[in-house]
Formats: structure tokens, C-alpha cells, sequence
């Protein structure tokens, strides 16, 4: 039985008071820890026992690994054991968890965490774990990407101990409080999805001419959409003679093909997407040599309907920006088209300074005759996306092709129509667009008071003084100096009691 190094009165010093009758010490003190099995891929089993990995406590739909024979006691576990990961990625993959899944096996890289609940409340132990599970992290070795944290270092990580019925009692306040706050969460995450849907229907309300259709029974020499497509068509080959490029012939919607589209206001016609721009071409399908600083390059994820993300992104020189913008080279008012990884996505570009794009983004050249704005919306409301999404091909590299991509149907209208549509559109999303800045800010809120709770839990401020005597009233109330005495005298006794 290892012994811990008790603390001393310097390292004490350094710590915030806690109140009477709690005193400070180190998890090691408390509780004695047993690392899992460290099982190779080969010896997995479709069948048997199951074995606990980290993405097993992370995520309750993550499948098991099996275990097709026996082995040493110690690894076995069942419902209520107290776990303790200590292996992953800082942030998602470190933390206590009370295992309740039925008996199990457990894997490298996790604690059993085995304690006498006679002086220690177990609930009380993971939420204190998993509130400073921030320092152990500091403590953790290993890069960025994946950390470790020793035995050693975890055991001697400090903790604040206060007597069992306080601990309990601060456990139920927490999980109300908890119970209260996730309450909130929840509806807040309601209203977020419900956001969505409607954006959603705002935008099929507008493509199916529901949100214009008093203006338009204002208005009587309203063009025709079909004139509209014959000047596109004009604009297209202007478009292509002016850049010295080959105008792709695009396929016409059939008879068969239009009657199974939904009716459209009169003046209204379907196209397709390839019949309203004169060019559609992506980056390079090879990641360029990046550079400290210099021409933005951004890829798919860069790309949102609210704008372009360039927090992130990657740098490329300007000689080679200028030699890929040969091919592709995004201008002001130009449609920004995921067509890799996330695929049909569409925001214009509205910055006036150069950047340059990856294979995972599409470039549409857009006419006079398109606002581009209208495009947009069309390309991002349900009857677009769906499509997008039936043309993106692959498993791993999803992929929306040019040429698939240019077959999207898409309904056009007037050129002041457009524009209404747009006005009408933004005028509702820019509602949608505060009230889901309000859920984010709520939401943030709602972790800091987690936190915030927790803070007061472990320094003994989150029960009240009616709460505080009445727990203090316990038939089994002694100070943690004595409980922590008696797990010290056990451990010692147990230790012994092993060398024998």
C-alpha cells in the first residue's frame, strides 16, 4: 500500500481557507487507485464481457469492445463504481464518471477509484474531481492533442474534505441546482432547434412566392421569368467572351422533370443552378504549401450562410495565390459553395480583399440578372440542400462535383422580386439572428453558473446557515480531521495486512 506524502503547513499556506471542520488533503488520502487492463486490438471479442474505454463514458451510444475470457478480479467492475479517466484530449476526454451500465471489464487509461463510503461520499468525490479536473490537466504530460496525467500526480492533487453529512448535503443541493440549471439548458437548446426550422420555413416560404405575393398583387407589368432566362442566357455568353472561356452547354429541365416540382407563382420559372451563373469552378484538389502569413486560403469549414470564418484559416504566398487564381479566383459578389466535407452551404462573398480557396470550396460567377443574395438563400433553403446532398458522393472524401452540382434546381423570378424576397427574408432572419445570439449568451451564462456553483460547493459557501446546523445535528457528524485519521489507520492496517 503506497504511502502519500501528507501535507505540509507551507503548502497549506498556499491554498484558500476552508471553513471549520474541513480540512485540505490529497486524493491519494482518500481512496485507492487501480489502472485498467491494458487489452490489445487483438485480443477484442465481438461477444463476452464488456470493456470500458474512455469514449464509453464520454458518449452512452459509443459501441463496446468485448472480452472472451477471463481475467484478474481487480479488473472487473460493476454499477456505482467510481472511474476516474485520466488519458485523451484536454477538455473532452478527462473526468470522473459512477459507471452504471452492468458488469464490465476495464481498459488502460482509467481509474477504479475505490474509496470506504463509510467516510467519503462518493458523489461528493466526482464532482470534486471534476471540478479540478482543469489542474490535473496542467499536471497532464503529452501534446495538445492527446494527454496523460501519472498516477503519481493525480494522487497527490489536492482536494477540500468536509465532514460526511456536509458532503452529502452539498451533493443534493448540487444536483438540484444542477437539475434546475440543465432544466434551462434544455429549453434554451429547444428554442435553438426550433430557430432552425423556422429559417427553414421562412425559406420555403419564399421560394414558393408566399412571402411576395401581396406585392406582387400590387404590381402588374412585372417581367416574365421566362424573358429573365433569356437575358440570363445573353449575360452568360457575354460573360464567357469577355473571360475567353468556353460556355458549357447546361441541360434543360424536361416535361417529366418539371411535373414533379412544385407549382410556382405565374411570372415564376425553374432552372437550373448551371443556367443562372456563367462559371463554376473549385481550388485545387492538393493542399498548396502553407505560409506563416500572407493570402488567406479557406476550405469548407471557413464557409457559413452568416459569412466567412478567417479566424482560423490558412495562408498561402502571393505568387502562388496569383498562378491559382488563374483558374479560380473569388471576386465581390461571387456565390461561396461548400462542396466538400459539410457540402451545400452557399454565402456571398462580400469582402474586398483577396483570398483564395481549396477544393472543398466552389466559386459561381454570377450575372446582372441574379442578385446574388437571392441565389444564396436559394442555394441554403431545404429544396436546394436536399438536392446537394443527394449529388454529394463518397464515404470518407464526400465530394459535390461541379458537374452534378450545376444540375440543382432552383426557382427565379423578376429582378425587383428578387430583391423584395431578399429584403423579406433578412428582415425575419435578423430576428432569428438576435434571438440565437441571446440562446448562445444564456447558454454561456448557464455553464458559468455551473462552475460557478461548483466553486462555492468546494469551498463550503453553497450551504446556507439553516442548512449548514441542521446537517451539523447528524448522528454520524465528526470533523474530516477525524475521518481522515481513520482512512489513513485503515490504509496503513490493509498495507500491512498485503505484505503479509
Amino acid at each position: 500500500m503506497k504511502t502519500i506524502k501528507s501535507l505540509t503547513e507551507a503548502e497549506i499556506s498556499e491554498l484558500p481557507i476552508l471553513p471549520d471542520e474541513w480540512k485540505w488533503t490529497k486524493i491519494g488520502d482518500l481512496c485507492d487507485l487501480i489502472n485498467g487492463r491494458a487489452f490489445k486490438p487483438t485480443e477484442w471479442s465481438s461477444h463476452g464481457t464488456p470493456i470500458v474505454r474512455i469514449q464509453n463514458l464520454n458518449n452512452k451510444e459509443a459501441d463496446f469492445n468485448y472480452c472472451d475470457f477471463r481475467v484478474e478480479d481487480k479488473y472487473y467492475l460493476n454499477n456505482g463504481q467510481l472511474l476516474f479517466a485520466w488519458s485523451g484530449t484536454p477538455g473532452t476526454s478527462f473526468g470522473a464518471h459512477i459507471w452504471s451500465r452492468g458488469e464490465a471489464v476495464l481498459n488502460q487509461h482509467i481509474f477504479k477509484v475505490n474509496i470506504n463510503e463509510s467516510y467519503t461520499d462518493k458523489k461528493f468525490l466526482m464532482y470534486v474531481m471534476n471540478w479540478n479536473v482543469t489542474e490535473y490537466v496542467k499536471k497532464a504530460h503529452g501534446t495538445a492533442g492527446l494527454a496523460h496525467i501519472t498516477k503519481n500526480k493525480f494522487e497527490t492533487s489536492f482536494i477540500s474534505f468536509p465532514p460526511l453529512p456536509e458532503q452529502r448535503a452539498i451533493v443534493s443541493k448540487i444536483e438540484l441546482l444542477f437539475s434546475e440549471l440543465d432544466n434551462g439548458i434544455d429549453n434554451l437548446k429547444l428554442a435553438q432547434a426550433q430557430l432552425k426550422v423556422y429559417r427553414q420555413a421562412v425559406l420555403k416560404k419564399a421560394f414558393e412566392g408566399e412571402l411576395t405575393k401581396k406585392w406582387r398583387e400590387q404590381l402588374t407589368d412585372l417581367p416574365d421569368a421566362g424573358d429573365l432566362l433569356e437575358q440570363i442566357r445573353k449575360e452568360r455568353e457575354e460573360a464567357a467572351k469577355v473571360s475567353g472561356k468556353k460556355q458549357k452547354s447546361i441541360q434543360s429541365l424536361t416535361e417529366d422533370e418539371l411535373a414533379e416540382l412544385t407549382r410556382l407563382p405565374e411570372g415564376w420559372r425553374w432552372t437550373r443552378l448551371g443556367q443562372v451563373v456563367w462559371s463554376v469552378k473549385d481550388g485545387p484538389h492538393y493542399s498548396p504549401k502553407y505560409e506563416e502569413n500572407g493570402i488567406p486560403f479557406i476550405s469548407g469549414g471557413n464557409v457559413r450562410p452568416s459569412g466567412v470564418d478567417f479566424s482560423n484559416t490558412k495562408y498561402i504566398s502571393k505568387e502562388l495565390h496569383e498562378e491559382l487564381s488563374k483558374r479560380c479566383k473569388p471576386e465581390l459578389n461571387d456565390i461561396l459553395y461548400t462542396k466538400g466535407g459539410t457540402t451545400g452551404i452557399a454565402r456571398v462573398n462580400t469582402y474586398d480583399f483577396d483570398f483564395n480557396v481549396w477544393v472543398h470550396v466552389a466559386v459561381l460567377k454570377t450575372i446582372k440578372s441574379i442578385y446574388p443574395f437571392y441565389l444564396q438563400h436559394a442555394l441554403n433553403s431545404f429544396h436546394c440542400y436536399r438536392q446537394s446532398q443527394k449529388y454529394t458522393h463518397g464515404v470518407g472524401n464526400q465530394d459535390l462535383g461541379l458537374t452534378r452540382m450545376i444540375l440543382i434546381t432552383l426557382p427565379i423570378c423578376s429582378l425587383p422580386e428578387q430583391h423584395t424576397i431578399v429584403q423579406e427574408i433578412e428582415t425575419r432572419l435578423s430576428v432569428c439572428d438576435k434571438i440565437e445570439q441571446d440562446i448562445k449568451e444564456n447558454l454561456e451564462k448557464a455553464e458559468a453558473l455551473r462552475q460557478s456553483i461548483l466553486k462555492k460547493a468546494f469551498e463550503g459557501k453553497l450551504l446556507n446557515e439553516r442548512e449548514l446546523a441542521e446537517v451539523r445535528r447528524a448522528e454520524d457528524w465528526e470533523p474530516a480531521e477525524v475521518l481522515l485519521e481513520r482512512i489513513r489507520v485503515e490504509k496503513a492496517a490493509s498495507g500491512k495486512k498485503g505484505r503479509s
